[in-house]
């Protein structure tokens, strides 16, 4: 019989040494030793599957994947320095020049950049499709398309994409279909299950929980993470020990902490949603959510971040920020304390403010991770801000 999910994110380890450790340890090396000549050759060989350099694999990275997979449904898994890392390297290693992406228009800042300004130097062009117009997306094809790339939810105005719809889209065409699950997170939602061939995360985010790590993961078909895996043995984006030993400890309370997150992102939302001084919130499980029911099939929860538009524009919305006591200023998401973010300025700052109206981000607009603190705490100040 199989464990439930909150078991395998803890269950789930190396073997034991002979020291017979209850908790993993960490395995703080560059190198690992071989018997003799023969064993050096077959394993550099690829003829028996051992660890020889930890910018290919190491204990702690190895755990932290193998997690991941099984909660995501994955096959295979690679885990990356970052959350970019990961996204870069796995485009990277599967596209050649002359290559063609369509993307969701609603991505990450720095998605956004490495679509624009970096891969048409190597000849790799992209087109966006918006995301409520799914129906565009058979005519945005070309002969030279080879992913169909997006998040879900997206970053920062938690816009729900159908992945099963897309799932249908990549299939017909014969094309690879690549989800960015970080604002879900592995525990809300598994894109596999809808079409997907690769699940992208930055591990920074709800993985971690607590603003202390980068990292990155991606996983999936096997035969496509054979191709990521040999372009980052060799580009060197690998996740640090360490690292991978903060994530997989951080993964056993995975459940526990979203659940919370959770739980005040739905208050917090519907606070905002009856205040005078909010034009607009967005979150998934709100019911006035454009694509609430797709969020309901697809999603366990909402997630953790709730966008909003204070009234009175960019003065507004700069002396709510002033405001603010309590919460977070900062730039990062997914962390035990509340965060607010004003995306314009920030984490879309890049994009023209042309670009940022077509994806939603008007100067008003707030991104909030929802943090673990107790909610009234969290309204409270978020109320006299607004006030």
């Amino acid at each position: 019989m199989k464990n439930k999910f909150e078991t395998n994110a803890i269950r789930t380890q190396l073997e034991r040494t002979q020291n017979l450790e209850h908790s993993v340890p960490l395995y703080l090396t560059s190198s690992f030793v071989f018997d003799d000549a023969e064993d050096m050759r077959a394993s550099f060989a690829e003829e028996k599957q051992r660890n020889i350099y930890s910018r290919y694999s190491n204990p702690n990275s190895s755990e932290f994947v193998e997690k991941v997979c099984q909660m995501e449904g994955a096959e295979a898994g690679f885990a990356f320095a970052s959350g970019m890392a990961a996204v870069f390297s796995t485009l990277a290693a599967l596209l050649d020049s002359g290559d063609h992406v369509l993307s969701a228009r609603s991505i990450f800042g720095s998605t956004h950049s490495l679509f624009n300004n970096f891969f048409p130097k190597w000849n790799i062009t992209h087109s966006y499709f918006k995301i409520n117009e799914l129906e565009a997306i058979d005519r945005l094809i070309t002969p030279k398309t080879k992913i169909i790339y997006a998040e879900s939810p997206t970053n920062p105005g938690v816009d729900v994409l159908d992945l099963e719809r897309l799932g249908k889209i990549a299939k017909k065409h014969g094309l690879i279909l690549v989800i960015d699950n970080c604002f879900a997170s592995p525990y809300l939602q598994q894109p596999i299950k809808y079409g997907a061939d690769l699940v992208i995360h930055s591990g920074t985010k709800l993985m971690d929980g607590q603003g202390r790590v980068l990292a990155g993961i991606t996983v999936g078909d096997k035969d496509l993470i054979d191709k990521v895996y040999r372009f980052s043995r060799i580009t060197g984006p690998a996740l640090s020990p360490f690292n991978a030993w903060v994530l997989s400890k951080s993964l056993e309370t995975l459940a526990l902490r979203v659940d919370r997150h959770c739980e005040n992102a739905l208050k917090l939302a519907e606070y905002l949603e009856a205040h005078e001084k909010v034009n607009w919130v967005r979150y998934p499980f709100l019911k006035s959510h454009p694509n609430y029911e797709i969020a309901k099939k697809q999603m366990k929860a909402g997630g953790c971040v709730v966008a909003f538009e204070v009234k009175g524009g960019l003065k507004a919305g700069q002396d709510f920020f002033d405001g603010i006591k309590l919460l977070s200023l900062s730039a990062n998401l997914g962390d035990s304390r509340s965060i607010v973010t004003h995306p314009a300025s920030t984490t879309h700052s890049k994009l023209s403010s042309e670009e940022r109206a077509e994806t939603g981000i008007t100067d008003g607009m707030v991104r909030v991770s929802v943090g673990l603190e107790h909610i009234d705490d969290i309204i409270r100040d978020i109320e006299q801000a607004l006030n």
